[in-house]
């Protein structure tokens, strides 16, 4: 997400419009902005009084697992089993993708072997 301009430049740009008489399009130019942005900041100090952009937070879920080294132990002790498995074994409500998302956290992998492993047959066998 972009960030916004600073309250500074929103007021420089404002004044120059009401105080000195600058046109909308000229501000525009002179201050590299859009002029439909220059709108929506005229809108919003007719409607709140400031020019204080907008607060943009999202309330972040809490997570299901805090304890991180519980889980690298409950992860290594249950290795053998699928996602789906590990998620019926924790304690408490579980689902597969949220297991899924913790083992990545941990940088924990299902791969079993470290690097991919050629064919048994060479490419002269497959021939024949």
């Amino acid at each position: 997400m972009a960030k916004p301009y600073s309250l500074d430049l929103r007021q420089k740009v404002i004044d120059a419009i009401e105080l000195d008489g600058m046109k909308k399009s000229e501000a525009s130019v002179a201050f590299g902005i859009s002029r439909n942005t220059i709108d929506l900041w005229l809108k919003r100090q007719a409607a709140t009084g400031s020019l204080a952009p907008q607060v943009n937070s999202r309330a972040r879920r809490q997570r299901r697992i805090t304890d991180w080294d519980g889980f690298r132990a409950f992860a290594e002790q249950n290795r053998h089993k699928t996602q789906t498995e590990m998620a019926e074994c924790w304690p408490g409500p579980m689902s597969q993708r949220t297991i899924s998302r913790a083992l990545g956290v941990i940088d924990w992998t299902r791969k079993k072997r470290p690097t991919a492993t050629d064919s048994e047959t060479s490419k002269s066998d497959r021939r024949s």
